[in-house]
């Protein structure tokens, strides 16, 4: 449905220097997908929003919406393109009536055709019968529907969202976004999101697509993108992670503090490397049974689950372990730590530099 094919955008800074925003970017979505588009500030992640929607021109490269070429050869101006944008502030007009801002874009339709789709865009984001207020009487999550409902109405063969929930409160963004994929499956509608937030990123997308400086560096399933990431930097980019030293002897099997684990995913030849395990992977035990001796030294209790630091005499480091809920470790308590997950091996980074 989507095709973006090394797609280059630069930006002028004074006379002389120019920032690249895209440096020869990929991107393939096929159609009914949504692909969450994650990176940090700076990496390009809006420009290529703003490139697909048809805001910004390429310096080179293409874009290919359900096989009509839109921005390379040919520039098709954004009105044109079929696509329906949800900006992160919504918006919305503020002078105009739900209904108004909802059929704002449904142009050359007849009143009554006009009239069904506001109806049925507001239906389908549970805000139906709200037609007649303005964006100030509502809240910040029925603002953000509104414009959803107003991207979705005139049935665009693609939608794109750029931080659509970034400015509301976290219980109502995890309500909100459960709800928008839900809607966006159910319509089978071809989804590109833009987002700063991992855990929101790993939680929408089929397929997350991940940035840095202009390009994108993996495109895989989430589960994929978190327990396999392309390198480190990437690993520690995603959440946390503990990486200790190890001995590859085979392709499937690593030596390390924690023992010989099995390797989900080799990056780099046999020998010296290092070894990435997420911290809800290690398991803490009393220190009476086998394991690696820590000691806890501190702990962060988010309520559903926590992170304990353990410091690792074997290591000469501290390590995080997550435990779900609530537990019976206390700091100063001496435990053993056991490994029990597929790891990725890496190649050493003092080697690499």
């Amino acid at each position: 449905m989507l095709d973006v094919r090394n797609l280059t955008k630069a930006f002028m800074r004074g006379r002389a220097s120019a920032t690249l925003a895209l440096n020869g970017l990929d991107l393939h979505v096929a159609e009914g997908e949504l692909v969450t588009v994650l990176g940090p500030s700076g990496c390009g992640k809006t420009t290529l929003l703003r490139v697909i929607a048809g805001f910004e021109v390429p310096d080179s490269g293409t874009v290919d919406v359900a096989g009509r070429e839109v921005a390379g050869g040919r520039f098709v101006p954004a009105h044109e393109r079929g696509i329906g944008l949800v900006p992160q502030d919504g918006a919305l007009f503020p002078h105009l009536s739900v209904s108004q801002n909802v059929g704002f874009g449904l142009s050359g339709l007849g009143r009554r055709e006009r009239r069904a789709r506001v109806r049925e865009a507001l239906e389908l984001v549970g805000l139906a019968g709200l037609d007649a207020r303005r964006p100030h009487e509502l809240s910040g999550g029925q603002q953000q529907r509104v414009a959803l409902a107003r991207a979705i109405a005139p049935g665009p063969r693609i939608v794109l969202l750029d931080e659509p929930f970034s400015a509301l409160d976290e219980y109502l963004r995890e309500t909100l976004r459960s709800e928008v994929r839900a809607l966006l499956a159910r319509l089978g509608t071809t989804t590109v999101m833009v987002t700063h937030d991992q855990e929101e990123a790993l939680s929408m997308g089929d397929r997350v697509a991940v940035m840095r400086a202009g390009r994108i560096v993996q495109l895989d399933e989430p589960r994929q993108t978190y327990y396999q990431p392309v390198d480190l930097e990437l690993a520690h980019f995603l959440g946390d992670a503990v990486v200790v030293s190890g001995d590859m002897h085979t392709d499937t099997e690593v030596s390390c503090v924690f023992g010989v684990l099995p390797v989900a995913d080799a990056h780099g030849s046999r020998g010296r490397c290092d070894v990435l395990i997420r911290p809800e992977n290690l398991r803490m035990r009393p220190r009476t049974e086998p394991g690696v001796a820590g000691i806890i030294r501190d702990q962060t209790f988010y309520g559903h689950d926590g992170l304990l630091h353990v410091d690792v005499p074997e290591l000469g480091e501290r390590v995080r372990v997550r435990v779900i809920g609530d537990h019976a470790y206390r700091v100063g308590d001496e435990v053993s730590l056991v490994a029990e997950h597929a790891v990725c091996t890496y190649p050493p980074v003092l080697a690499a530099a």
